[in-house]
């Protein structure tokens, strides 16, 4: 099949781009059915910002998050005061640090 360079216009900034044969070509080797919809800055910067869809854990990095809420609790094995990284129910025992790996273990 003979592709030929189309013109697309980009669903984020609405710029017009190309959609070069070659890349046509790479898309049906791929089997990818629809042509992009994003032009290639638009791609790169969502890919970036971790918007790509890609993971099943919601993309992104956990280096993209701010500092993490801890919680206050008493470790249910030494009743030494620790902090958590969740809200303790109170329905299972919380564990500082050091008894959570001998629990663990």
């Amino acid at each position: 099949m003979t592709y030929t360079d189309k013109v697309l216009t980009c669903a984020d900034c609405g710029t017009d781009f190309v959609f070069s044969a070659s890349e046509q070509e790479f898309f049906a080797q791929k089997g990818f059915s629809s042509p992009p919809k994003r032009c290639s800055a638009c791609r790169a910067r969502r890919r970036s910002e971790g918007g790509f869809g890609g993971s099943s854990y919601g993309g992104g990095s956990s280096y993209d998050r701010g500092p993490r809420e801890m919680h206050d609790a008493v470790c249910a094995r030494c009743g030494k005061d620790t902090q958590v990284p969740f809200r303790p129910t109170g329905s299972r025992p919380v564990y500082c640090s050091d008894c959570f790996r001998l629990v663990r273990a």
